[in-house]
C-alpha cells in the first residue's frame, strides 16, 4: 500500500512540477487570439467554459482504456505501478500537452496535418490513412462493449444488437451536430460519474488498507501467462500511460479554448488524471488477483465485482454506468476526429450539413462493416481489439516523433519527447514481431529486430539533426 500511496503523490508532482516545465518549453501566449475566436463556425469552433473542456478532453481521452487495460496491466505486478506512473508524467502528459498545444497553434489542425507538417508529405499521407483507419476502429470497439454491458442490465428484449443500434444512432448524432449540442452537454455528467468511480476505489482502498505488493518485493513478472513485461505490458496500459488516440482528441478542444494558458490543465492534467484513474483500478485489481487468483481475464467481470463489493449496489450501478459511459464517449469523438481530418485534407468546410454527410455517410458505412464482422464469434472482436491497441501506439512514436522535429527546430529541449519517441519505437517495433497478431517471431528475434528499428531511428535522427544546424525556423 505504501508502494501505491507514493506513486499517487508523485502523479500529483509530476502535474506540478514537471507539467511547469513542459509548459515553460512550449511558452503560451495568453494574448494570442485561438481558433475558437478567430474562426467560430457554430459547429466545431465554438468557446467553451474551461472546466468543461477539461471534462470533456478527459472523457474523451479516458474511454476504457485506463480501467480495462490497468486491470489487465496489473497482471504484471508492480511493474505496472511504474509504467502507469512514469509513462504519464513523461511521456503521455507531454504527448498529449505538446500535441494539443501545436493545434492550437495551427488553427486547430487535426493530427495527420500537424504530423505532416514536421515529418514531411509522405508520411502526412500515410498518416492520414492510417489515423482514420484507427479512429474507425476506435468506433467500431467502442460500440460492442458497451452495448454488451447495457444488454446485461436491461430485459431481455433489449439485447445486445438493440443495444448496438441505439448507441450508434448516439454516434451519428453526435458525429455531424454541433460540439455543444450534445458533447458540451452530457460529457461533463459521465465525466463525473467516471471520476465518482475511480473516487469511490480509492476510498475503500484506504478504508480496507489491503495488503499490496511492494517495490520493495521486486518488480518480477507475475503475468500467469508468462507474457513478457517488455513490450507486452507498454500496449497493454496504454490510456494510462501514453496513447496515440489523445492526439486525435486533442485538436477538437484546441477549436474550443479561449485561451493558450489553460492548455497545461486541459492536455497535461486530463493525462495526470487519468493516469490516477489506471493507478487505482490497477492497485484494485491487483487486490482482486491477490484475493481470488489470476484465473479470470475478462475485464468487465472484475469491474462488476469489484464496484458491488467495495460501493453497495448503487455505488456499483453507478460505476458500471460510468465505465459504460467512458467508451461511448471516445467512440463518439474518435468518428468526430475521423470527419475533421478528412475534411482538413480535402479541404472542405464543414459548417454546413451537406459536406458533414457528405463525409460522414461512408465513415458510418465502414464501422458498421468492421462491427458486423466483430460481432461473428469472440474471436474477430479480439483481433480487433488487438491491432487498434498496436495501431494506437503506433500513432504515439509519430506524434512524439513530429514534436521532437518542432522542438529541435525552435532550438528547445527537445529531449523531452525525444527518449520517449525512442522507447515506444522500441515497443511497438518489438511488439509487432513478437505478438500472435503480428510476425509470432520468438522473444530472441524480436527482442534484435525492435532494437535494430531503434537504432535506424537513432542514426536517421542524428543525420537529420546535423543537417539542422544552418537552418532557421520562425517561431509559430
Amino acid at each position: 500500500m505504501i508502494t501505491f500511496i507514493i506513486a499517487l503523490l508523485v502523479l500529483i508532482g509530476g502535474y506540478f512540477l514537471y507539467g511547469s516545465y513542459v509548459e515553460h518549453l512550449f511558452s503560451p501566449d495568453k494574448n494570442k487570439k485561438t481558433p475558437a475566436l478567430t474562426m467560430e463556425d457554430g459547429v466545431d469552433f465554438i468557446p467553451l467554459p474551461t472546466w468543461k473542456i477539461f471534462m470533456i478532453q478527459f472523457l474523451n481521452i479516458a474511454g476504457l482504456g485506463p480501467i480495462f487495460g490497468a486491470i489487465m496491466g496489473a497482471k504484471f505486478g508492480t511493474a505496472s505501478y511504474l509504467w502507469i506512473v512514469l509513462g504519464t508524467i513523461f511521456a503521455g502528459a507531454v504527448h498529449d500537452y505538446l500535441s494539443g498545444m501545436l493545434s492550437l497553434r495551427h488553427n486547430g489542425e487535426s493530427l495527420p496535418e500537424i504530423i505532416g507538417r514536421y515529418l514531411g508529405l509522405p508520411t502526412k499521407q500515410l498518416m492520414r490513412g492510417f489515423t482514420v483507419v484507427l479512429m474507425i476502429l476506435v468506433g467500431a470497439v467502442f460500440v460492442a462493449g458497451p452495448a454488451g454491458l447495457l444488454a446485461k442490465l436491461t430485459p431481455d428484449y433489449m439485447d445486445v444488437t438493440f443495444w448496438i443500434i441505439i448507441v450508434f444512432i448516439y454516434y451519428m448524432l453526435a458525429t455531424l451536430l454541433p460540439v455543444d449540442k450534445i458533447i458540451g452537454k452530457i460529457y461533463p455528467l459521465f465525466a463525473i460519474a467516471l471520476l465518482f468511480m475511480a473516487v469511490g476505489i480509492l476510498a475503500m482502498l484506504i478504508w480496507h488498507h489491503p495488503a499490496l505488493p511492494e517495490i520493495t518485493d521486486g518488480i518480477q513478472n507475475t503475468h500467469p501467462a508468462g507474457l513478457p513485461i517488455f513490450p507486452i505490458m507498454f500496449v497493454s496500459i496504454a490510456c494510462g500511460a501514453i496513447s496515440g488516440f489523445h492526439a486525435t482528441q486533442s485538436p477538437l478542444m484546441a477549436r474550443c479554448m479561449k485561451n493558450e494558458k489553460y492548455g497545461r490543465p486541459i492536455f497535461y492534467g486530463a493525462m495526470v488524471t487519468e493516469g490516477i484513474v489506471a493507478l487505482i483500478w490497477a492497485a484494485a485489481a491487483t487486490y482482486f488477483f491477490h484475493q481470488n487468483g489470476m484465473e479470470e481475464s475478462n475485464a468487465s467481470i472484475i469491474v462488476d465485482r469489484i464496484t458491488k463489493e467495495w460501493l453497495g449496489t448503487i455505488g456499483g450501478l453507478l460505476a458500471v454506468l460510468g465505465v459504460i459511459a467512458a467508451p461511448i464517449t471516445s467512440g463518439d469523438t474518435a468518428l468526430r476526429s475521423a470527419r475533421l481530418i478528412v475534411a482538413d485534407f480535402m479541404h472542405l468546410e464543414q459548417k454546413s450539413i451537406t459536406r458533414r454527410l457528405l463525409i460522414c455517410i461512408p465513415i458510418f458505412a465502414v464501422t458498421i462493416g468492421i462491427l458486423l464482422y466483430s460481432q461473428r464469434d469472440a474471436a474477430g472482436f479480439d483481433m480487433i481489439w488487438r491491432y487498434f491497441a498496436w495501431c494506437n501506439q503506433t500513432l504515439s512514436v509519430f506524434t512524439l516523433w513530429a514534436i521532437t522535429v518542432y522542438l529541435v527546430r525552435m532550438k528547445k529541449n527537445y529531449y523531452v519527447t525525444l527518449l520517449p519517441a525512442l522507447f515506444m519505437t522500441a515497443v511497438c517495433s518489438t511488439y509487432i514481431c513478437i505478438a500472435p497478431e503480428g510476425l509470432a517471431l520468438s522473444g530472441y528475434i524480436s527482442y534484435v529486430l525492435g532494437g535494430i528499428c531503434t537504432l535506424v531511428a537513432v542514426i536517421g535522427f542524428i543525420t537529420w539533426y546535423k543537417k539542422q544546424n544552418s537552418i532557421v525556423y520562425e517561431e509559430i
